[in-house]
Formats: structure tokens, sequence, C-alpha cells
């Protein structure tokens, strides 16, 4: 039988790409969105989820099962991206931010959970990011939210094994997607002490994201994670200086790590 994926966010970038990917490859799968009667040109059914509201999470779970009768996949690809001087950043835009990216990934799961349970099999991969490893300026929150489900992936993952339940995090570098066009960033407040420098960094992010990679890479690559009978803890998947980062962070001293991310960023 054809495995059954949902994936959050499946309407535009990574996720969309992801969907339309494994559907070429005879999955059945369903993408979810906010609003899906809005959506004119996805290539996969979607479902509604606001990953912000518990009750469109459990709606759209109990329809597929209804439906199909099991969730083999869940790719908890929906996240926001958010950018901004730490002190500059209202606090209801970082408590959204945790919503989306760290409280959405962990209702999804307890959603499905149980199903799989009773299945005695499933697979969950959690979208994260590059950034999630380490702390980026003026992307300290956006950070921080990745990193927290990358931890929570670690050790839901011991967790769930023995149910016959298989987490992994898949952590992407810049890819060309729609995202910064969703992303808040807050407002350049001029005669601020972050402006100029804050300004520049918000201009470097935007370009980072344009000339990004393919995400048909994304999508090869969640589709080898789902063909494999014991995906990894970890996945990295963008350009190399990317990943060689996180790399240089395990092996350098903290200040001199620092001092190379400030050179980069010329800070």
């Amino acid at each position: 039988m054809s495995k059954v994926v949902l994936i959050t966010g499946g309407s535009s970038g990574i996720g969309k790409s992801v969907g339309e990917f494994l559907q070429a490859k005879k999955y059945v799968v369903y993408g979810s969105s906010r609003n899906p009667q809005n959506i004119t040109d996805s290539a996969i059914p979607l479902v509604t989820i606001d990953v912000r509201n518990n009750n469109t999470i459990t709606q759209a779970v109990q329809q597929i099962i209804e439906i199909h009768g099991r969730i083999d996949v869940l790719i908890n690809n929906a996240g926001v991206g958010i950018t901004g001087p730490l002190e500059e950043i209202p606090l209801d835009e970082i408590q959204n931010n945790f919503h989306t990216n760290v409280f959405g990934p962990i209702e999804m799961m307890k959603a499905v959970l149980p199903h799989m349970r009773a299945q005695n099999h499933g697979l969950i991969i959690n979208i994260t990011s590059i950034a999630g490893y380490m702390g980026l300026p003026y992307r300290s929150v956006y950070s921080a939210s990745k990193g927290a489900l990358e931890l929570i992936t670690e050790a839901l993952r011991m967790e769930v094994k023995s149910f016959g339940v298989q987490i992994t995090n898949v952590a992407p570098g810049d890819f060309a997607t729609d995202i910064a066009s969703r992303r808040y960033h807050a407002p350049v407040i001029q005669g601020s002490p972050y402006e100029k420098v804050y300004k520049a960094q918000l201009d470097t992010i935007n370009t980072h994201v344009d000339s990004g990679a393919n995400p048909q890479e994304m999508a090869q690559a969640i589709f080898k994670i789902i063909e494999q009978n014991n995906p990894k803890v970890h996945y990295k998947v963008g350009p190399f200086m990317q990943k060689f980062s996180i790399f240089l962070k395990r092996v350098l001293p903290d200040t001199l790590y620092e001092k190379m991310l400030m050179n980069h960023y010329k800070l």
C-alpha cells in the first residue's frame, strides 16, 4: 500500500515541493494550509490546519484517518521566520513565532502519535534549520525556536522508539522560497542604536533566501529518508559551508567561533 503522508505548510515553498515530489513517487499526500480555499495552484489535496489552533489539528488528522485508516508519515514543515534586534522585537511576536515553530509541531506530533502507536509504525520528520544549531545575530528568536524543536525531537525519539515510531530532524540551509514575504521583521527604527547594522543584516538575509538552493533538493532528501528503515537523528541539507559551520561550532572555542560569525556578518 502507498504510504499516507501529511505535510503541514504544504501549500508553498519547501512543503509544496516535497508534497509534489512524493505524490509523483506514488505516495498518498496531503498538504495543509490555514486557508486552503484560497490556494488555486496546489497539485495535492489540502486540509485546513493552523498549527496554532488545536481544533484544526485534531479535525484534519481525524479526517485523514477516517479516509485511509492511518497516517504513516508526518512532516512538520509549517514555520515562520522572524528577524530583528532582540531588544526591539515585541513579546507577542516572539510568542507567535514559538507557537508556530515549536508548540504547533508538538501538538501535531501529539495528534498523530496515538494512531502511529496503534498501527505500530510511523515516521515523523521535523523540519528545523541550520540556524537552529547556533545563535545568529538579529535572528535570535528564529535560531532559538528551531533549536528547541531539534532538542524536543531528540528526546521524543527515545520516548516512542519502542512503539515502532521513528522521529528525525531535517535542518535545511537557505532555499529559494517565499519565506521572506511571510517573515515578521522588526522595523528598522530611525535613530535606534541598531539602525544601520540591522538594516544591512536584513538586506543580507533577504539576499541569501532569494539566491538559495532549489527546494527540490529538500524534496529528494525527504524522499530518501522516508525510504530508509532506520533514519538518523539529524540530517542537514544545503550548501556545504552552511553545513560545515555546524562542525566548526563543535570543534572551535566559543569565542573564536563567535569572532568568526561576527566577521561573517560584518559586526
